[in-house]
This record gives C-alpha cells, structure tokens and sequence, in this order.
C-alpha cells in the first residue's frame, strides 16, 4: 500500500466544520486506497486542535472524543524515527517551523506526497520536489 504523509491542518479541516476545505476533503478520499504517514507530532497537534475547539466551545468534549475516536479508524501509520538534524536544517531553509519541518523531512525521507493545507509547507514540499495529495490528480 503507498502512503502519502499527513500534516495536522488537514485534520483538523476533516475535524472541525469551521475549517472544512474541499482540499482536505481530497486528502480523505485518498485514505481509500492509501495509508498515511504521520509524525508523533501529529497526535499532539490534532488533540490541542480539539482542545482548543472545546475551551472556544465550537465541540462539546463529547463530540471531540467522537472525532478523535474516528480518526484511529482511519488508515494512518507512525513514523517514530524522524532525522532532526535533516528537519532543523529544512527548518532553516525553507524559513519553517520545526514543527512543519518534521513533516517536510518525513515526507522527504519516504520519497511521499504530502498532504497540507499549510502554504509555507506546501512551497517548501513543492521546493524539495514533493507532491501534494491536496491537489487534484
């Protein structure tokens, strides 16, 4: 099975109606006949994104353990064996957070699409010779 890495914006666009995107959307399809790739990063992110939700009152706890609850039965792997010295030096090449950075090294250490919503990331993956899922095929 090919997999294309997947970045926090995208998750939070399937989790919260408020940043629904139809490129998100795409992402999500592909989940169909794909895996995909995440940081340990990714499940920090994603549980803060519903967090946050929940203290701005946009979810009830309830309703973000339902979301959360949906995505572990989605096709989506762990990488636990990032580079950070690859990910500090993209950081500083391409003016990105560490945080990005890490998807950005992921998806260049696996030769895989990305999957964001994130523009700096996406001219940085586009940069580095990457695709991206959150375009059309």
């Amino acid at each position: 099975m090919s997999v294309f890495v997947l970045d926090a914006s995208v998750a939070a666009a399937w989790l919260l109606e408020q940043q629904a995107s139809p490129r998100a959307d795409l992402a999500l399809a592909r989940l169909e006949e794909e895996a995909a790739l995440v940081p340990q990063l990714w499940h920090l992110e994603v549980r803060n994104c519903l967090l946050v939700a929940t203290r701005r009152a946009r979810l009830t706890a309830g309703v973000a353990a339902q979301r959360l609850e949906a995505l572990r039965d989605l096709p989506i792997r762990t990488d636990t064996t990032p580079d950070l010295a690859v990910a500090l030096t993209l950081a500083e090449r391409h003016r990105l957070s560490f945080y990005d950075a890490i998807y950005l090294e992921l998806a260049k250490r696996r030769a895989a699409p990305i999957a964001t919503l994130d523009k700096a990331l996406a001219q940085a993956a586009a940069a580095q010779g990457l695709a991206l899922v959150c375009e059309r095929r």
